[in-house]
């Protein structure tokens, strides 16, 4: 039997890197997937392949930095299934490495807004709705950076996914809904290809890389999605409230 086989599953931010390849693995084991992003044409192109491959898939346009969009994601899933087994609260941005007296305020909210207060709204909205069945797995996407080697709006909102990640887990211990996190580390997705590097502060991306092993090979999007896929299955129906680094011992000191 497939490991999800009949669980339907939101993944935000599942029309690239990380999220399509944790989209395409979910498929594969038999979840009805949902996606949500701001990109219509790559919604449309991740819904076209995946379906093309067997896939149950569909996408919905949604910003998860604002509240009522993540309110529509639910809703509209809800309608259509009935039910959520899974949330993948994988939407998020890099912050370009931008050390406080560098980063603006403005910067600094929006970064929070898109990799921290997305996960909030989607996870309380989607609990009404677990809470119903009494089980369910939320998987946020952390980040080695939430140690506080990247940029101060990124650490600060990843820190924050690892301390939602235990809260709302203990929570939820005593039932069957569960809460980790996948941290990734240095793997390549369009969030931080070279072209988006070029627009980090490479005076501080170099002081942060002095404190973590840059010499180890990446890990890829797709062990990212096998990490992810153990707690969003049956096979981890007895962990919760844990980060899991995904980053080939990049962050062992």
């Amino acid at each position: 039997m497939k490991k999800l086989e009949g669980k339907i599953a939101i993944i935000t931010g599942g029309n690239s890197g990380i999220g399509r390849a944790t989209a395409e693995l979910f498929c594969k084991e038999g979840a009805k997937v949902v996606i949500a992003s701001r990109r219509s044409e790559k919604n449309n192109e991740t819904v076209n392949e995946i379906t093309s491959q067997g896939g149950e898939i569909m996408a919905i346009m949604a910003d998860v930095s604002k509240k009522d969009d993540c309110k529509k994601i639910v809703d509209e899933t809800i309608k259509k299934y009935g039910h959520i087994d899974v949330l993948v609260n994988n939407a998020g941005i890099a912050d370009k490495h931008m050390p406080i007296n560098l980063c603006t305020e403005e910067w600094y909210e929006y970064v929070c807004m898109v990799d921290q207060f997305s996960v909030f709204y989607m996870t309380k909205y989607v609990l009404e709705y677990m809470e119903r069945e009494g089980k369910g797995s939320i998987v946020n996407i952390s980040s080695i950076g939430s140690q506080g080697v990247a940029g101060i709006s990124y650490s600060a909102a990843k820190a924050a996914v690892n301390s939602m990640t235990k809260n709302v887990a203990l929570q939820y211990s005593p039932t069957e809904i569960r809460c980790n996190a996948v941290a990734p580390g240095p793997t390549p997705t369009p969030l931080n290809a070279a072209e988006q590097f070029k627009q980090f502060n490479q005076e501080f991306a170099a002081a942060c890389a002095k404190h973590i092993d840059v010499e180890l090979p990446e890990a890829q999007a797709s062990d990212q999605a096998e990490a992810i896929l153990f707690f969003a299955s049956d096979a981890s129906r007895a962990i919760t409230g844990q980060i899991l680094y995904v980053d080939h011992g990049t962050t062992l000191y």
